[in-house]
């Protein structure tokens, strides 16, 4: 059984209007049968923190194309992406590069 982790997660470049205009957040992830990875933690964050427009941040289970993340500021495709382990005080930085114009 996985221990509840604490990660920081923090949200730019326009995705922080998904949530509340929130860029940072400091969450307790509760403890879960499998260990916490980015596909879990996308799954809490759509339930628990996304304000509005879902669609707009995620598309399956993964994020849209055009948003960015980063693990403890390493691209997450160096990483592992989905299947990336979270550790406690990870940071997780999500950057959309999305822009109307």
């Amino acid at each position: 059984m996985a221990a509840p982790l604490s990660v920081r997660l923090e949200f730019g470049g326009g995705a922080e209007l998904l949530f509340n205009g929130i860029r940072k957040h400091q969450v307790t992830l509760p403890s879960q049968q499998e260990p916490w990875d980015i596909r879990n933690l996308l799954v809490w964050i759509k339930e628990n923190l996304l304000k509005e427009r879902p669609e707009l941040f995620v598309q399956g289970d993964s994020v849209r194309p055009g948003i960015l993340v980063l693990i403890n500021d390493a691209d997450w495709e160096l990483m592992g992406e989905l299947d990336y382990q979270l550790q406690e005080q990870d940071n997780v930085v999500f950057i959309s590069t999305l822009h109307g114009g």
